[in-house]
């Protein structure tokens, strides 16, 4: 992943091989300061484990775009992958009331999906999503999910602070 600070001119991508093309997926939000362009290496990421084996979310959390990893004013940006037979994502839900989230979900089989569940909490909703389909979720929604197999996806938060453990849980039985 590759940071790119407020102020950065002439951005190129290209990619390295005509016959496997390279996919870029582009975030944004505004800033009030510029931090240093930097490379962020899997290997260099906050690695957090989380979930259980018995609630089928057991999941590994890389934040690369992070106070504990790269300076940013607004944008947040990680990546989960799970283990082998969990499938949801975030469970219990939660919502953030200071900022957005998006999702990229990718490495879906392609019979395979992730039914995504958003909405106030007493009036959710679902989406079915397919690989490479993303999804914003707005600061009063929930987001979570549980896919038909594994899956990969990369999470973005966007508002007025980058604290990731800004979150207001949602007790189970307040879900409709």
């Amino acid at each position: 992943m590759i940071y790119i600070g407020m102020g950065s001119k002439a951005v190129q991508f290209a990619s390295g091989d005509a016959d496997e093309p390279a996919k870029f997926y582009l975030l944004s939000a505004p800033a009030h300061a510029s931090h240093p362009t930097r490379l962020i290496k899997m290997a260099d990421a906050k690695r957090l484990d989380s979930g259980s084996r018995e609630t089928a979310n057991e999941r590994s959390i890389f934040q690369f775009i992070h106070p504990d990893s790269a300076k940013t004013c607004q944008l947040v940006v990680g990546l989960t992958t799970f283990a082998p037979g969990s499938v949801w994502n975030t469970m219990p839900a939660h919502v953030h009331d200071r900022r957005m989230e998006a999702y990229l979900y990718f490495d879906l089989k392609p019979d395979a999906f992730v039914v995504h569940l958003m909405g106030e909490p007493e009036e959710t909703r679902h989406l079915i999503m397919r690989n490479e389909q993303a999804v914003l979720s707005p600061p009063r929604s929930i987001h979570s999910g549980a896919g038909t197999g594994a899956y990969t996806f990369i999470w973005a938060m966007a508002g007025d602070n980058v604290d990731y453990s800004d979150v207001d849980k949602v007790p189970m039985e307040a879900l409709r």
